[in-house]
């Protein structure tokens, strides 16, 4: 006689359910009831965004969530339209007293709708408006005493507040709105047209302008929440160096986040200022600062010592050698230095290797970072070993099957790799392996010249960094010829993959890709312009990897239906695809996969000869959870079509 296997308390399924990832826990919540009211638990949905266009088919959804107490909602696309209105009247009714986070960014949404909703929402702590220049082109938002008080009411526990890209936004209605969000920690006014130059009140403290939004009485709305407010996103805009002193030196004000991307105008003395006078800051993006020397990077180095990211991608100004003071930063735990083409990993190598290290790198961007070689990624991989997480090296065009062995021998712990456009990576790397043609010689320093790209010196525009070619001091000739006789290890090593990218690397083949892509962790792989691989490679990646969720095969013109219907079935978890440009799919494949395929959301079919632009409306029309499609140019046709 069978006996009943008694249940778990829903405590213990939730702390189970706790360490799956989303789509997992989409799979879990069906084993029964139990564990269905489990994954309805608070505490699981503090991470998943539910994103709604607007649409009849979203209604049922937006029902069902108000069981789940969903606290993060987006809505995109929303208009003033009948059926968008209708929606957001359901989110109102059913996920309203719940909400903690809500994005309306980009919508088209009304002033009275918006009024609507955001006072029907009582938990709010972060509110996104990216975009929504409706709201402020009137310049009448919140005009009525009645309206401020309900939204002063609503969002009395609001801590995040997104006003980016409001090209309308004026000191008026920036003033209507921070008034009734007295708790605000995080801010961002990133792309709004901010005068810094002029002060239209000449001195007064009267900030009521209709017309433009200025920097006089932002200001004078960080001097009065200093006391709260601790991330400030500025990036894009014409901040000076004079706007900065004013910022971080006001009474009271302690930043632990600061994003400045892109702000052209600011020098090494705007981050001088930042350092000493905001040394608490745990993130600093200065991302596409082009004035900044190498004076920042020490600065950096001198006052952040709690620094815990630290973005420099594309300040082109930035050397190597002052990169090496940044591994004496003691809790120093991702570095982004991407695009920076005089960056050529060395100095930081060795700064990292030297007994005074304390940073605890975890992830590392040197995509784009053209001199990047084999000796950098050797020795990068040798010092950090099991510490780094996340390693980008896209566009790393000179790295070969030398570094990609150093990666899967070294790095074990890696969870994101990116090699994206590392043309001279083959099947051997891949394997473990380097070809008996690699001749690592081409390190020692007798070589002959380097060979400069046109950035350099052969333009006239940049004078060659002079150790372009010279022998690293971390690591040797003998250590690059040692490693060859070391234990093999191959990219399947690397067991807690989540995020894989080989696009453009042309050299790979069936052979590598069906052995080695075996990842059960795996959520998102590129393999976008491999071109030699096939059906069969096709159908072993999606049998290993079960947890893909985005799925990346643009340009893989020798896939076929046969290949992609027999892989279908495997698909459960995907919810993004590109097969752009892969001209033998044809409508019976699109069938096939919509019905193996319940959770995708995005699907990009673009320049596939085989199929017509009456093929996807005929999928838009029986799939309407299908919100993204992109179908430009289709059957040879040169007819832009965007679902």
């Amino acid at each position: 006689m069978e006996t009943e296997v008694p249940s778990l308390p829903v405590e213990v399924i939730c702390y189970i359910l706790s360490f799956l990832s989303t789509s997992d826990r989409k799979e879990a919540s069906l084993v029964n009831t139990a564990w269905y009211a489990a994954s309805l638990d608070r505490s699981l949905q503090k991470n998943v965004i539910y994103n709604f266009q607007a649409s009849s088919a979203c209604l049922e959804s937006i029902r069902d969530l108000g069981w789940r107490q969903s606290p993060s909602v987006a809505l995109r696309n929303f208009d003033g339209v009948p059926i968008s209105n209708t929606v957001i009247q359901s989110i109102m009714l059913h996920l309203a007293p719940n909400l903690e986070n809500l994005s309306l960014r980009g919508s088209y949404i009304s002033e009275s709708s918006f009024v609507s909703l955001i006072t029907s929402c009582h938990n709010l702590r972060g509110l996104d408006i990216t975009g929504c220049n409706c709201l402020f082109m009137s310049g009448i938002l919140l005009y009525k005493d009645k309206s401020k008080a309900m939204m002063a009411e609503a969002l009395v526990n609001l801590q995040e507040l997104n006003l980016s890209n409001l090209s309308h936004l004026s000191d008026l209605t920036f003033n209507r709105l921070t008034e009734c969000t007295p708790n605000l920690r995080k801010l961002s006014l990133a792309s709004c047209h901010i005068t810094f130059g002029f002060d239209p009140y000449r001195g007064m403290s009267v900030f009521n302008s209709t017309a433009l939004l200025s920097f006089s009485n932002i200001l004078h709305f960080i001097n009065g929440q200093a006391a709260t407010l601790k991330a400030l996103n500025l990036s894009r805009t014409t901040i000076t160096n004079e706007a900065v002193w004013s910022i971080v030196q006001v009474a009271g004000l302690c930043l632990e986040e600061l994003t400045l991307q892109h702000c052209r105008d600011i020098t090494d003395e705007a981050v001088s200022a930042i350092c000493a006078c905001q040394p608490g800051l745990t993130t600093l993006d200065l991302a596409g600062c082009s004035e900044l020397m190498g004076k920042s990077v020490l600065a950096i180095v001198s006052s952040l010592q709690c620094l815990e990211s630290l973005s420099l991608s594309r300040v082109r100004n930035i050397t190597d050698s002052v990169l090496k003071e940044l591994a004496t930063l003691p809790t120093l735990q991702a570095l982004d230095v991407s695009e920076c083409y005089q960056v050529n990993g060395y100095d930081l190598i060795m700064g990292l290797a030297s007994p005074k290290a304390g940073s605890k790198l975890s992830r590392l961007n040197f995509s784009c970072c053209t001199m990047v070689n084999d000796s950098c990624v050797f020795s990068m991989a040798s010092v950090l070993g099991g510490r780094l997480r996340e390693l980008d090296l896209t566009s790393c065009v000179y790295i070969t099957d030398i570094s990609v062995c150093a990666i899967v021998y070294h790095l074990r712990g890696l969870t994101v790799l990116r090699l994206g456009w590392c043309k001279e990576i083959t099947d051997w790397g891949l394997q473990g392996m380097i070809a008996s043609n690699n001749d690592s010689e081409s390190y020692s320093k007798g070589d002959c010249e380097p060979e400069l790209s046109r950035s350099f010196g052969n333009m006239g525009f940049f004078a060659p960094p002079k150790y372009l070619n010279e022998q690293p001091e971390v690591v040797t000739e003998s250590d690059i010829e040692a490693s060859k006789e070391q234990e093999r290890a191959s990219l399947s090593s690397l067991t807690r993959l989540k995020e894989l990218s080989l696009t453009a690397c042309t050299k790979l083949t069936d052979t590598s890709i069906i052995k080695e892509i075996r990842f059960e962790e795996l959520r998102t792989l590129s393999l976008s312009m491999v071109r030699e691989i096939t059906d069969e490679s096709f159908i072993s990646i999606t049998t290993h990897c079960r947890s893909l969720e985005r799925l990346s095969l643009s340009h893989c013109s020798r896939l076929t239906d046969q290949g992609l219907i027999g892989a279908a079935s495997h698909l459960k978890k995907l919810t993004h695809l590109d097969i752009s440009c892969c001209d033998k799919i044809t409508s019976q494949m699109l069938k096939v996969l919509m019905n193996e395929c319940k959770w995708l959301k995005s699907l990009d079919v673009s320049m596939c000869g085989g199929l017509t632009v009456a093929d996807i409306e005929q999928l838009q029309l029986l799939h309407p959870t299908l919100t993204n499609v992109q179908a430009r140019c289709l059957g040879g046709d040169d007819l832009p079509l965007t679902l």
